[in-house]
């Protein structure tokens, strides 16, 4: 069936739209959840249970170490008292001693130390688990990574650039017109690649589409068209129509927009930055284009 479309297809937009409803097609019916924005199949963002029950063992600690601090204070509450024995249970310390107030003091700190350790264990997992993570992703796919970059700034823990000042400064670097040096140095070169053998005619085969699409990765992020290496690579059948439409517009010297339109993430460089400067350009292009 893929063969018919294909070979109705007019220019390398119908054969891209044909593989991409054809990608679609088989997702559905393998029951594969699919997304239209972002990954198909994004992974929980749950906290490990190891996190949780260390962030437990925090909260009751520092309820406790405010228990301590209320009933050295003088507060003597049934309740107060009560969760005073209990932290002081297994310690040979009584209520009634003559340095209860030292006792507790001692107690106090060992709990903020104790915080203070487990707050340290968080961090270091937390850092590995971020660095596994990003090498990961940027591995499998870099879609994911950009966007785990920038959401920091967008969940609100710094401003986020003005829309305008960010188009306005990418705009006066690549819309602005620009006067360049034309010295008579560009004339020299000129002369001097004048006697260079011009390039042999390139001859695209299906084999080498491929050869091209088996070294890419299977789920690097695409482009506008959101069709992914994977799908190129299974549908073997559309090398020789690609190959056939990629030659046409090389012989033309022409490629229709979608192949030079991309998607541009904006990383920021550093952490709260609101100057569109402090941003890397990040841009996706189509994978049966690249």
């Amino acid at each position: 069936m893929l063969v018919t479309y294909l070979e109705a297809s007019r220019d390398l937009c119908d054969t891209n739209s044909i593989l991409f409803g054809a990608a679609l097609a088989v997702c559905r019916i393998i029951g594969a959840k699919v997304s239209t924005a972002g990954r198909a199949t994004g992974h929980s963002s749950a906290i490990p249970a190891w996190k949780r029950r260390i962030e437990k063992r925090i909260a009751r600690a520092r309820a406790l170490i405010g228990r301590l601090i209320c009933f050295r204070s003088g507060n003597t509450r049934p309740r107060i008292v009560r969760t005073v024995r209990m932290a002081l249970a297994g310690t040979n310390v009584s209520l009634s001693q003559p340095d209860i107030t030292q006792k507790l003091t001692e107690r106090i700190d060992d709990l903020k130390q104790r915080i203070a350790a487990w707050g340290k264990r968080i961090g270091r997992y937390t850092e590995r688990s971020t660095r596994f993570n990003q090498n990961r992703l940027f591995q499998n796919d870099q879609k994911r990574l950009y966007k785990s970059l920038e959401r920091p700034i967008v969940s609100g823990t710094g401003p986020a650039p003005n829309q305008a000042d960010t188009v306005a400064f990418w705009r006066s670097l690549w819309s602005e017109p620009v006067n360049h040096n034309e010295d008579p140095w560009t004339e020299v070169v000129v002369s001097q690649c004048a006697g260079i053998t011009p390039m042999d005619p390139v001859t695209i085969m299906p084999d080498d589409v491929a050869e091209a699409v088996r070294k890419a990765p299977n789920w690097k992020s695409p482009g506008l068209d959101g069709l992914h290496h994977y799908w190129l690579k299974g549908f073997m059948v559309c090398h020789a129509v690609l190959a056939r439409q990629f030659q046409e517009a090389l012989n033309q010297k022409s490629l229709p927009s979608l192949f030079t339109t991309g998607i541009t993430h904006l990383v920021p460089k550093d952490q709260g930055a609101t100057d569109p400067s402090k941003y890397r350009p990040i841009t996706l292009k189509m994978d049966s284009g690249s």
